[in-house]
């Protein structure tokens, strides 16, 4: 399931995964480096190598939760009635 957030002042769109992130399975702390959230992608990174890679499968559950958030706190609202409605039934926020 994707949501579509909107920068308001930007008029940036960001078409987001909801859910589990594959990509955070597989390949670890790049999909947050590729999306230029160098916070997040330092801090999986870190975590991943003091687990030994174990830390991969948590942060697959919780990535992209995080991620959704993140934008939000930056000023991103749902740019449209269904992502609003699938963000309010996720419990990532209430809009």
């Amino acid at each position: 399931m994707y949501v579509n957030l909107k920068n308001p002042t930007t008029n940036e769109i960001k078409h987001v995964k909801m859910g589990f992130s594959w990509t955070t399975l597989f390949f670890g702390f790049f999909p947050a480096l590729f999306r230029g959230d160098w916070k997040w992608a330092l801090i999986i990174f870190l975590v991943q190598w003091l687990t030994v890679g174990f830390a991969d499968i948590i942060f697959s559950f919780i990535y992209n939760k995080i991620y959704i958030r993140e934008l939000i706190s930056k000023g991103f609202e749902p740019a449209d009635e269904g992502s609003k409605t699938n963000l309010n039934a996720k419990g990532i926020t209430s809009f």
